[in-house]
């Protein structure tokens, strides 16, 4: 909860993000790239406006003074263009530069402390020079502290902005309003007395002054407060708030169990110490003495036990924080020393002595001291039956409301593991090629490599496009259909491949044919069966030879394919066409054989560095593409196991508890039915009985809170599974299982007891 609040102006800063509506809305976390310009200029209320802008797949090199380069990198993500008024809306530590000009002139950059040791060692970075992605000379003008880990500004690299217009086929876009890049990104600081919605009330005018009457429908302009970002899915926050809080509350369901637990036992032990309590109250201790005395004992265990807990989780942070990363978290143990979290946590510690502690102690502080020196207590001076199984009911609820979770979670991801994509992903590994708008983007060159890698011992088939059937990159564009004159009521999502890149992916033809390997014209484009559908078309073969227009350019529809997924389950099939244009490739899929696959990656890597020495090689798998979307997902499942393996243990400690109790409270009981005849199969089902009510009676409750939770965690998903009785059955006779083995051992001990023992006494 504090990513980006260490920053000064945290409260004022905000994200303008964009609205796209057709027929249906697209959120993006993107502007146009002229709306910063026209928010500095037309609206100097505002203190700060900066633009930014994320970039993928850009080579960088570090120059060698005698020629060549000394070391090349692939980074993604890790570089933007940024505007030098960044560095006046976030925090940034300095070790070198002027945050106020170190970004003002064209092909400076600014490095995090991180990386200018990568790229240049020890060495004084400041004017040293960087080759950026073939087409730019960059120079080193400050150095910045490494970001925390708390921050969604992971940047280790800004590019002065204004860099932008001296790249290949990238000034357009300064002037684009209608090219919404969620990478590129508008920050904006309010003064302190302002409120949000005045600078919201001013985005309609700006709609009507730069868009068409048609376009001022489709776009529309919010503001997203900085502390909404990292938690905000629908603009691409990394994590779930949702998600945040279910943790949370689960972790404390596993204290709250193990306070349980803890009173359990406490109160059985309380019979053993009655005659300390009695002399103790003889010898004059007061009640509020023995209190004090029994709420300190527990604070002494509690506080061992935090000390236990911050070794164990400072061994697994590192396993933490790797699993963790897909939500952009890094955390480590002196995060606790901050003011919040350490209040946070002397809160927690205090909260536990007093849940788990003050019951014991006021029940033990009230013994009578005759009752207790003559050892007369019964069960009921110490809370009894009914008190206990209270407790255990409500850990038996605990526990099958967690397996319930495990259960519909790993039913749902096996579903997706198992779903039919409408494409083949296995042995298709992805090769990138240099970008679409680079100088060195050339299609015949990416035609003989594809020639020359199909040469290869172990490659199957080869395709070129931008990117596979399914990914994360989204890019979605408006079309005019045959004979209208205006765009359609919903976007396409647009494909670049090539006449392989159907026969690679397995996507099957319904109608029409597959691109022509002679088409030179790119003016043939393939459409699938949403398309169809969305163009309120019965047939397929009802759009065959009709016009397509797109990117301002006529073109013609000559086939059908089946539906496919391009981005994960939670989201419906989209409208998609894929063209016939190399010239924006920069892709090459190759399929390639399990048998000897090290060997065949290796000469791909060596054909790959023939035709681009100057880029670096990268390869991934579209299993891993495909695996990433549900990463989250599987990191829920894992936590949601390991909180049911702990909440079961902590059950079962309960349970063993409670049986042991029974034992030595019922002995007698037990003595005085075996003499009268009971059998040991009578005996045990005593104890079955009784904890097989608790068990149901937490199922009652678990099971339709169970329902609730994982239905509404089931709605992210368009296409789901559905909750059945199966789920639940499975719930209880695990639940059912594990009591079974907890109780078994003192039941049947107790019921193969000689009674004799248990009544000489009487």
């Amino acid at each position: 909860m504090s990513f980006d609040t260490y920053h000064a102006k945290a409260d004022r800063i905000y994200r303008v993000v964009t609205q796209i509506k057709h027929d249906d809305v697209r959120f993006s976390r993107g502007t146009p790239k002229p709306l910063g310009e026209v928010l500095r200029r037309d609206y100097p209320f505002l203190e700060q406006v900066a633009r930014l802008e994320r970039l993928h797949g850009r080579i960088v090199s570090v120059p060698n003074p005698k020629g060549g380069f000394l070391k090349k990198f692939d980074e993604s993500k890790t570089f933007c263009f940024a505007e030098p008024q960044l560095f006046s809306v976030f925090d940034y530590d300095w070790l070198i530069g002027d945050p106020l000009s170190t970004l003002s002139t064209p092909n400076s950059v600014v490095l995090t402390e991180k990386y200018a040791y990568k790229y240049f060692g020890t060495a004084n970075p400041i004017g040293k020079t960087l080759r950026f992605d073939n087409q730019a000379d960059l120079t080193v003008t400050g150095v910045l502290k490494d970001h925390p880990g708390n921050t969604n500004l992971t940047y280790e690299a800004f590019i002065s902005y204004s860099t932008i217009a001296s790249l290949a086929n990238a000034k357009e876009s300064l002037q684009a309003w209608t090219d919404v890049n969620s990478e590129a990104m508008c920050y904006v600081v309010l003064p302190p007395d302002m409120s949000a919605d005045r600078l919201a009330s001013a985005f309609p005018a700006i709609r009507k002054k730069y868009y068409t009457a048609d376009d001022q429908s489709v776009y529309s302009f919010t503001l997203q407060p900085l502390s909404d970002i990292h938690f905000n899915s629908q603009y691409s926050g990394r994590m779930n708030k949702t998600m945040l809080v279910a943790m949370t509350l689960a972790g404390l369901f596993l204290v709250i169990s193990a306070c349980i637990n803890f009173i359990n036992m406490a109160t059985a032990h309380a019979l053993k110490r009655s005659k300390e309590v009695g002399v103790r109250k003889v010898m004059g201790s007061s009640r509020w003495q023995l209190f004090s005395q029994f709420m300190t004992e527990t604070a002494i265990i509690t506080l061992v036990a935090v000390v236990v807990a911050l070794f164990f989780s400072n061994l697994g942070l590192p396993a933490m924080n790797k699993a963790m990363s897909v939500f952009n978290a890094t955390m480590v143990l002196t995060d606790l020393l901050n003011p919040k979290p350490l209040a946070v946590m002397i809160l927690g510690v205090v909260f536990v002595i007093l849940l788990a502690g003050f019951y014991p102690a006021l029940m033990m502080a009230g013994f009578n001291p005759i009752t207790s020196l003559r050892g007369r207590l019964t069960t009921q001076a110490v809370g009894g039956f009914s008190v206990r199984r209270g407790l255990v009911v409500v850990q038996f609820f605990m526990t099958q409301l967690f397996t319930i979770g495990v259960v519909v979670v790993m039913t749902q991801l096996r579903y997706i593991r198992q779903a039919d994509l409408g494409f083949v992903s296995d042995g298709i590994v992805l090769v990138d090629l240099p970008n679409a708008k680079s100088a060195q983007n050339d299609p015949l060159k990416q035609e003989t490599l594809r020639q020359r890698l199909l040469q290869i011992s172990g490659v199957q088939e080869v395709a070129l496009g931008n990117q596979p059937p399914a990914s994360g990159n989204i890019n979605q564009f408006p079309f005019v259909y045959d004979t209208r004159t205006k765009p359609e009521g919903f976007d396409v999502q647009s494909k670049i491949g090539d006449p392989n890149y159907l026969p690679l992916f397995g996507i099957k033809l319904l109608a029409g044919r597959n691109f022509r390997a002679a088409d030179s014209t790119s003016e043939e484009v393939i459409v699938n069966e949403t398309v169809i559908k969305r163009l309120g078309k019965l047939s397929p073969g009802d759009v065959l030879g009709k016009r397509f227009r797109i990117w301002d350019t006529d073109k013609t529809i000559v086939g059908v394919v089946n539906d496919f997924y391009t981005n994960s389950l939670r989201n419906s099939v989209k409208p998609v066409v894929i063209v016939n244009d190399l010239a924006q490739s920069h892709m090459v899929a190759v399929k390639v054989s399990a048998t000897d696959l090290p060997r065949t990656l290796k000469t791909v890597e060596a054909t790959y560095n023939d035709f681009f020495p100057e880029k670096v090689f990268s390869y991934q798998f579209v299993d891993e593409i495909l695996d990433e979307f549900y990463r989250g997902d599987r990191i829920m499942l894992a936590l949601t196991q390991v909180f049911s393996l702990i909440a079961i243990l902590i059950g079962c400690l309960g349970m063993y508890g409670l049986v042991s109790f029974m034992v030595e409270t019922k002995s007698k009981e037990i003595g005085v039915r075996k003499v009268l005849g009971a059998s040991a199969f009578q005996v045990l089902w005593l104890f079955g009985r009784e904890f097989g009510r608790l068990v149901l009676l937490g199922f009652l409750i678990a099971a339709p809170l169970g329902w609730w939770l994982m239905n509404a965690w089931l709605q992210d998903y368009v296409y789901r599974i559905q909750i059945q009785g199966w789920m639940f059955g499975l719930t209880i006779v695990l639940a059912a299982l594990i009591t079974l083995l907890t109780v078994s051992f003192q039941s049947v001990k107790a019921a193969l007891m000689n009674p004799v023992k248990s009544l000489k006494s009487e």
